[in-house]
């Protein structure tokens, strides 16, 4: 018999580097974008920060992580940690 996988359709995913890991279970993450700008169209680097779940507290400043959209789990967390592509180097 097939087995019936539940899709849970298309979610974003953001590539991001950790900005904050100091509340417990959360981590915020900037995540950087190049747009050209509405009027002038020059090439400009927009900069949003994302608040993201980390279940397990894995994350530090200065990971670059990926992130997904997920139901609201507080006021502003509605992202969630997915994989740490990169681990920040340690001084």
């Amino acid at each position: 018999m097939s087995e019936n996988k539940v899709s849970r359709g298309h979610r974003k995913e953001r590539v991001g580097v950790v900005l904050s890991d100091v509340q417990d279970k959360t981590i915020v993450v900037t995540v950087d974008r190049r747009t050209p700008h509405p009027l002038y169209k020059k090439i400009v680097k927009v900069r949003k920060k994302f608040t993201a779940h980390d279940e397990n507290n894995e994350a530090r400043k200065g990971d670059t992580v990926r992130i997904a959209e997920t139901r609201p789990l507080s006021k502003n967390k509605r992202w969630r940690l997915i994989e740490i592509i990169s681990r920040a180097v340690q001084e």
